[in-house]
């Protein structure tokens, strides 16, 4: 039985998605503690957070940096913030995830049910867990880091997963279908502009490192990534 916390200030709102995913078997908790949200999750240690963005004392975005000093547990934020730049920070600050109010239950649930796979599921170990290396690029995938001239990385799980689709096939173009796939089980609900965030993200990661400008953009078609660096 997966474990559910549940960081929302709307009471009404947040017994809803409890009752709701309770009927499908999950533990669910709730905070009732909005300015002691890092402490109890290292006290409850869930397995997946719902996560508002306006709450008491301090917003989603905190919290969810600070619960990732410590922690890769998946995090979908859930909000009435309905604009691209509030999810394009939602996934900066570390989320996996974002639904926007007014939603419907069965797209949290597919949204939960796919993460759970991806982290602890069939996929959560689908990678070849054989360290790699690329023109001077080091790949250990059992920790999901990279290493290029001495510097080195730690990706987020999604990050990685993205990472390693594209280096699969190096300079061919992989399909956005193809990325949504391998990041997300339940496509229909992912929004396109997602998978761009997440390009980006891992744009700038391979930056931090020297790596820049690898991961092209194919108008129309996909990504590629140039292993010429």
């Amino acid at each position: 039985m997966y474990s559910i916390y549940i960081v929302e200030d709307d009471q009404q709102i947040a017994t809803l998605l409890g009752q709701h995913l309770g009927r499908y078997g999950y533990d669910v908790t709730y905070t009732n503690k909005f300015d002691e949200v890092k402490t109890e999750v290292i006290e409850h240690s869930p397995d997946l957070i719902l996560l508002d963005i306006n709450l008491p004392y301090f917003d989603g975005f905190h919290w969810c940096r600070q619960i990732r000093t410590f922690s890769n547990v998946p995090v979908i934020f859930i909000s009435a913030r309905t604009d691209e730049m509030n999810q394009v920070l939602a996934i900066e600050h570390g989320g996996d995830d974002y639904i926007t109010k007014p939603f419907h239950l069965d797209v949290v649930t597919a949204k939960i049910k796919s993460a759970l796979r991806r982290t602890y599921g069939e996929y959560a170990n689908n990678t070849d867990s054989e360290q790699k290396e690329i023109n001077g690029l080091i790949i250990y995938p059992n920790k999901n880091e990279v290493e290029f001239k001495q510097s080195r990385i730690e990706l987020s799980k999604k990050e990685f997963l993205l990472f390693a689709k594209l280096i699969a096939q190096p300079d061919q173009i992989v399909s956005r279908d193809d990325l949504l796939e391998s990041l997300w089980d339940e496509v229909d609900f992912v929004d396109d502009n997602t998978l761009s965030v997440n390009v980006n993200r891992v744009r700038k990661r391979l930056h931090e490192i020297g790596i820049v400008d690898a991961i092209h953009t194919v108008r129309g078609q996909g990504y590629r990534l140039r292993v010429n660096w």
